[in-house]
């Protein structure tokens, strides 16, 4: 991959590496990493953190997406409700076992054709084949896979056999309410796929692991980082 090119920035790239950073991997507003950035002596305006978060944000997350390895074949789906740029729609989002994000596609339906998109998505981009898809009780998931011709693998869930993609929610949800909903459908789909990739790196679900591993992880995902951000 090129490196990153931060040419005809009047900032350092490690400032606008960090800025971006601590926007995407914290749940916090473009105006409380400008002040972060004051209280280190970087004078530097929440707009053009925007401006670096919209140009970078996608650019790093697809490097982080090459360097990740193959998820679990077991997914998990599930639509949320969303309001943005004051019209209801839905976030539809597909998780491995792990906590994984896969996919996630922003509609306006809840429906069959909304469950194929998102579907074709993760069978187009995905380098392993599904072994089951859990799913909430919603029946455009058995009507999207019989076309498709996974109904073998569906496993329309009950309330705890999905909690996996249930809690994943919690995150996006925090985002949204820190940046008082999402000015339109196209700039809700491009942050929160960025966002699921840098989350998907720094995801470390330390309550689960050693103090030694969580260190180990930790390093792991800045070597990632870094390596994305070069």
């Amino acid at each position: 991959m090129k490196p990153l090119s931060f040419k005809r920035h009047r900032f350092p790239a490690d400032v606008i590496r960090h800025a971006v950073w601590l926007y995407f991997r914290f749940s916090l507003s473009l105006r409380d990493v400008e002040e972060m950035l004051a209280a280190r002596g970087i004078e530097v305006s929440y707009e053009t953190i925007r401006c670096w978060t919209r140009k970078f944000g996608p650019l790093i997350a697809r490097r982080l997406r090459k360097r990740r390895p193959s998820p679990s074949p077991r997914w998990h789906l599930d639509e949320v409700v969303c309001w943005i740029g004051g019209r209801r729609m839905y976030l539809w989002r597909a998780v491995d076992d792990e906590g994984e994000v896969l996919d996630l596609v922003v509609q306006r339906r809840r429906d069959n054709e909304a469950a194929l998109k998102l579907l074709g998505r993760l069978l187009r981009n995905q380098p392993v084949e599904p072994e089951r898809i859990t799913t909430d009780g919603l029946a455009s998931y058995g009507s999207a896979l019989r076309e498709l011709g996974l109904k073998h693998l569906h496993r329309p869930g009950r309330l705890r056999e999905n909690n996996r993609v249930e809690n994943s929610h919690l995150s996006i949800r925090r985002r949204e309410r820190k940046q008082q909903g999402f000015e339109s459908q196209a700039s809700a789909q491009k942050f929160l796929t960025a966002h699921a990739a840098i989350y998907n790196t720094f995801n470390l679900q330390r309550h689960l692991i050693s103090r030694p591993t969580l260190r180990r992880f930790r390093a792991e995902a800045d070597a990632a980082w870094a390596a994305a951000t070069a």
